[in-house]
């Protein structure tokens, strides 16, 4: 394997930069009213295609925890964590055809609107705070502090602080442009990352080819793979019993077999992609046709991305269990690194520039999100209700400013020790567990007409509450088996000592989180009037759909299924 940087990967590189800020300063030139119209520069209404916010949907969603955390589950797990992104295809269809029409019909631009619609003032203030600090200290430090250390650990391992302010930098000047600038450059960075992506995997594969003397044949490597390694492409997990060894018991306890599909998969991705600022801005300012085009393409999207940030996992798995391939102490977390050690010159640099492209375009994606909601639900509520429209843009960009330098300073010395507890983990951490809240008020909300504003509260108190409980105190509490789970024993660092503890799958307390909290959420209802005045108004012409929309869900649908019947 070789790390150093040849002629050849500086150029790939900076064509890729050059190509994206002159096509980035075009958009932005070509129409210059997102300088002094909200709407259009928080959310480039009307202006972006549905190729653009297919693109833009899936570049804000792939950065360096899904190249590093991924890719090292998939070493680890095997292709079973494909079900993250393979769910997610299925989530995007459920809500372009019943989330997407609640948002346009109301005219909601941003989730804290949405609260304040549906509930009252005092939920949306709640979120919004949350919301900020959750994007700020959570998702924007991690992203930039993996993306860094990515970065970083293939170019030497001496640049990590110069390569931070280079990467936040860059997604400065994307994000200073607007909505409308991010989500066309989107389209570029995500065909870096595909073919950047796509030519890893190739290369991965013919690596593994080589080592079994089936030559340069990538497809022979797959083949080889599949073979050696048949555990590592299942998709379901056997729940473990007595006779289990530990890494079974592991791999199932972050992906626990059937049960996961009936609770916290849907959880998951139903939050992220249907109630969260960072991903449904994109199509808020579009039309139903246009956005549900969009959501559904990048639902299309997500049934090839486990090729690009999976894939090499498993190769790595191969070649490292027959001593091909060096990871430091043999933790998954290098796994996609050590892979991008075997591409040859100019590969790695095009390897280098899909990294960028994902953890840029996430940046630029979360920074437009936070000055969203600062600006349009905090600023002009709270303190400025007179501010015009340039007032309210050029808070926007004072305020994308300070959440990077914010970020920065969080990041600069691993102040919130997002590397002892791994980012992938660290995002889960703190954004499981407000889940099950979150998506039972906005589901209640949305197609309930009963639900109040007192159950809302109530409903994120208990899941935040119950999601905590069962995932720290419950096995001690209650019992490691009981009807209503199972726990299971595994090994934890504590004090730089390995001690046994006992765990629920985190994905079957989200769950069990969400049951509870809907129940709590629909008794404080049932206390309050039939009809909530401000419930929603729904009608069937919502939600109905094109033929060409239709067609799109199908071939969705028969690519997922084929899939799953092929790795059950």
């Amino acid at each position: 394997m070789n790390r150093n940087l040849v002629f050849s990967d500086y150029v790939v590189f900076i064509v890729y930069f050059i190509i994206v800020a002159v096509y980035g300063l075009w958009i932005y030139r070509r129409k210059k009213k997102a300088v002094t119209e909200t709407k259009d520069f928080f959310l480039a209404e009307g202006t972006l295609t549905w190729w653009a916010i297919g693109a833009s949907l899936i570049a804000s969603n792939i950065s360096a925890e899904q190249f590093i955390g991924m890719s090292g589950d998939g070493f680890f797990a095997g292709i079973a964590i494909a079900a993250y992104e393979w769910i997610a295809a299925i989530a995007l269809i459920i809500i372009a055809i019943w989330f997407i029409p609640v948002y346009l019909k109301n005219k909601i631009y941003t989730m804290p609107q949405f609260l304040k619609t549906r509930y009252n003032e005092t939920v949306a203030l709640i979120m919004a705070i949350f919301w900020l600090l959750l994007y700020v200290f959570v998702n924007l430090t991690s992203i930039l502090y993996l993306g860094a250390v990515a970065i970083n650990g293939l170019v030497g391992g001496e640049y990590l602080h110069p390569i931070m302010i280079g990467l936040a930098i860059f997604s400065l000047v994307i994000a200073l442009g607007g909505m409308k600038v991010i989500g066309y450059t989107d389209v570029i960075q995500v065909g870096v990352l595909i073919i950047g992506g796509l030519a890893t995997s190739y290369l991965a594969l013919t690596v593994v080819a080589k080592n079994f003397g089936l030559g340069n044949d990538a497809l022979a490597g797959f083949n080889a793979m599949l073979k050696d390694a048949p555990e590592h492409f299942h998709m379901i997990f056997h729940k473990p019993t007595p006779a289990s060894s530990q890494l079974q018991i592991d791999k199932f306890l972050i992906l626990p077999g059937l049960a996961m599909y009936a609770a916290g998969q849907w959880i998951v991705n139903l939050n992220y992609w249907g109630c969260n600022q960072y991903i449904t801005q994109r199509a808020l300012g579009a039309s139903l046709t246009t956005a549900r085009t969009g959501i559904l393409f990048a639902g299309f999207l997500k049934l090839l991305m486990p090729i690009i940030v999976m894939l090499p996992g498993i190769a790595a798995w191969v070649l490292y269990k027959h001593g091909h391939l060096n990871l430091e102490g043999g933790s998954k977390d290098y796994a996609y690194s050590a892979v991008l050690g075997f591409l040859p010159a100019g590969l790695k640099g095009l390897s280098i520039a899909a990294l960028t492209a994902a953890i840029v375009s996430s940046l630029a994606g979360k920074i437009n999100s936070i000055s969203t909601i600062f600006t349009l639900d905090v600023y002009k509520k709270y303190f400025n209700k007179e501010a015009d429209e340039q007032k309210m843009v050029r808070t926007g960009r004072i305020s994308i400013a300070v959440a990077l330098v914010i970020g920065i300073l969080f990041t600069w010395k691993d102040l919130l020790g997002i590397s002892s507890s791994g980012g992938f983990t660290y995002i889960q951490k703190y954004t499981g567990y407000i889940s099950p809240g979150i998506l039972a008020m906005f589901l209640l909300g949305m197609f309930w007409k009963r639900t109040t504003g007192a159950a809302a509260i109530a409903g994120l108190v208990t899941g935040l509450a119950l999601c905590t409980f069962f995932n720290e105190f419950a096995p001690e509490v209650i019992g490691h088996n009981t009807w209503l789970y199972t726990a299971y024993p595994t090994q934890i660092a504590q004090n730089g000592a390995l001690v046994t503890v006992w765990q629920i799958p985190f994905l079957i307390c989200m769950g069990l989180a969400f049951l509870f909290t809907l129940i709590v959420m629909i008794g404080f209802s049932l206390a309050g009037p039939r009809i909530n005045p401000k419930a929603f108004l729904l009608d069937r012409e919502m939600f109905k759909i094109k033929p060409q929309t239709l067609a799109l869900i199908v071939a969705t649908l028969m690519i997922f299924a084929a899939l799953y019947v092929k790795f059950w």
